[in-house]
């Protein structure tokens, strides 16, 4: 089945009417998901593994007896499942229909014969607390029977791990709705996805037609960006056609969504150990060393990492300090000195936080490079003033030249906001022409996208294949047009220099200290902002010193500011209306109301 949004509707809608057909008054609305996306997954491996059940079951009746670790017999095509995960229990989900007297007991038993790998997704859905309430309300059959039906059509053969993925983040989608949660997650779109793989794999598809690359994703939520990547790149039909051996890996630190990204990894017959449970930022669950050739990304945005921030300090009291070596990177200070500065942004927004981590996982470029795509929102372009960890964050990129391309995606784009959202291209293997340069590309106007006949939550319009086509386009003519502008790294740069003002005594006199020099008036004491491409003294003098002649700057405390104010390139000013045609529009306002009084009067 095609990831035709209209054609999953159905089967959407039917697994939906469960929780109000079953779980209502057994369950409080913000615990369906507990029930519902547990049940999901089971019925999908379930259906997955019952071609081979009567082999896996008289293999390990066998041989149970004879091996300690049967594995590797169950998984085989020949003696097993053909898949990386298996049950041995004799039930599948349809036999337990069979038996409803005793439909409780041996539920526990079919999910207790399932492979280790299959366990760990059992439990991180922490679905065997389900159980006792299952069997104290009377629910279980009537909810696998529902799940069995027809209409809930799950079989890989049918469903694709992508379709399923879309699947399983509308239903989150509707679930966060009914519970406001999750604020600060947004599922990504899958024409967001198509756009990312694009401008990730098309700049080197001639790069990677042969070899081994790894493709990572530290928030990798449903695993959609994946998969989707990987069947972009390997696609035969499709623009990259490579012939090479992609391996996904990927950390999810909620467990619902981990348990889904696990499972579809286990049906697409990728390696599930490849998937990690845990906090990217504070729990990383991989080797240090190891490092990526392609990232893809949608980071959580304006929620907390505090809890990260705890668990990478060390010390006591002041001394306490994050000493990662992915957030302790070189940046170069007034003096144009490179001073190793712990970069972290504000403890309510950890967004730059996985973009300095996905800095740390890329390969040498002597060894190819990486690239990477992740989107953020305006606050990664522009929060944070000279001196601060997201100023910083944005100097270590550009001033690396490791920024290729912004994108402004369209507004209302998105499953639950409708927020501005920005897509970063980075890159250490950037091609000449983009040396030392950066482009921004404005694909939030009407041109770029379709309204939707049907909202999705928040979601509104949509890309079309046409549109996605355009945006590229754009990203590889490099040129300067209405939606396109190319600017110097030190464009966004800026020196945040100290300005002072001299104290007065009450006759008016500045005071001096004992060099002869004015002393500061420290309640007077301000910054000035000036462009990096200027000269600060002549700046100064032009902008600071006819308001205020007596001012004077200082060097020693100058900081470096980086940001990207989007909007002021792609400002459309919209002239004001006259006042004459204002006039005119309200005189003939008071005829028409004067008239409707009249009207009323009589």
């Amino acid at each position: 089945m095609n990831l035709d949004t209209q054609s999953l509707q159905p089967i959407i809608n039917f697994i939906w009417t469960v929780a109000d057909d079953v779980l209502i008054n057994k369950y409080l609305e913000n615990q369906y998901q507990d029930v519902i996306l547990p049940m999901t997954v089971l019925r999908r491996l379930d259906l997955a593994l019952e071609p081979t059940k009567d082999k896996v079951l008289t293999t390990h009746n066998e041989f149970k007896s004879k091996i300690d670790n049967l594995s590797g017999l169950l998984t085989s095509k020949e003696h097993g499942s053909g898949l990386a995960f298996y049950n041995t229990s004799p039930y599948t989900m349809k036999k337990l229909l069979a038996d409803p007297k005793n439909i409780d007991s041996n539920l526990l038993d079919y999910l207790n014969g399932f492979s280790e790998n299959v366990q760990d997704i059992i439990s991180k859905f922490k679905f065997r607390n389900q159980l006792e309430t299952f069997e104290n309300t009377g629910i279980t059959f009537s909810l696998i029977e529902k799940f069995c039906n027809p209409k809930v059509e799950l079989s890989p053969d049918k469903i694709s791990p992508m379709a399923m993925g879309y699947m399983f983040e509308d239903l989150i989608r509707r679930f966060n709705e009914k519970t406001n949660a999750a604020a600060g997650r947004h599922f990504t779109p899958r024409e967001i996805i198509e756009l990312m793989t694009h401008l990730v794999y098309l700049p080197v598809k001639d790069k990677i037609q042969q070899g081994t690359y790894l493709v990572y994703d530290p928030c990798a939520g449903s695993g959609a960006m994946l998969t989707q990547s990987k069947k972009f790149a390997t696609d035969p039909d499709g623009e990259v056609k490579s012939q090479a051996t992609f391996h996904l890996y990927g950390q999810e630190n909620t467990g619902e969504m981990y348990a889904v990204c696990k499972s579809d990894m286990l049906l697409k017959n990728e390696d599930p150990d490849k998937i990690k449970f845990g906090s990217t930022l504070s729990e990383y669950g991989f080797d240090p060393d190891l490092k990526f050739n392609f990232m893809l990304t949608n980071p959580p945005y304006g929620t907390s990492w505090k809890q990260d921030i705890d668990n990478l300090n060390v010390g006591e009291g002041k001394k306490k300090a994050i000493v990662d070596k992915r957030f302790n990177l070189p940046i170069r200070n007034f003096d144009g000195e490179l001073i190793e500065t712990c970069l972290t942004s504000r403890s309510n927004d950890g967004q730059l936080m996985f973009m300095l981590h996905m800095l740390s996982k890329m390969k040498d470029p002597k060894d190819g490079g990486s690239r990477i795509a992740s989107i953020h929102n305006g606050s990664a372009l522009f929060t944070g003033d000279a001196g601060s960890g997201e100023s910083g964050i944005r100097q270590y990129i550009l001033e690396n030249d490791m920024l290729e391309c912004i994108i402004q995606l369209p507004n209302d784009i998105f499953y639950n906001t409708g927020i501005s959202t920005y897509l970063w291209i980075i890159s250490n293997v950037k091609e000449e022409k983009r040396k030392g340069k950066v482009q921004l590309i404005n694909a939030s106007s009407k041109d770029f996208f379709e309204r939707r006949n049907k909202n999705l939550g928040e979601k509104k319009v949509e890309l079309k294949p046409n549109h996605i086509i355009d945006i590229q386009n754009l990203y590889f003519g490099f040129e300067e047009n209405e939606y396109s502008k190319i600017f110097d790294i030190a464009d966004f740069g800026s020196y945040q220099i100290p300005v002072f003002q001299p104290q007065r005594d009450e006759d008016g006199n500045i005071i001096k200290d004992s060099k002869e020099k004015p002393k500061s008036d420290t309640s007077l004491k301000d910054v000035e902002n000036v462009p990096m491409k200027e000269d600060i003294q002549s700046y100064f003098d032009r902008e600071v010193k006819p308001f205020v002649p007596d001012a004077w700057y200082e060097t020693k405390g100058a900081k470096i500011g980086y940001e990207i104010p989007f909007n002021k390139y792609f400002y459309d000013f919209s002239a004001l209306r006259s006042l004459e045609d204002i006039s005119s529009d309200i005189f003939k306002l008071e005829e028409e109301t004067d008239g409707l009084l009249k009207e009323i009067i009589e």
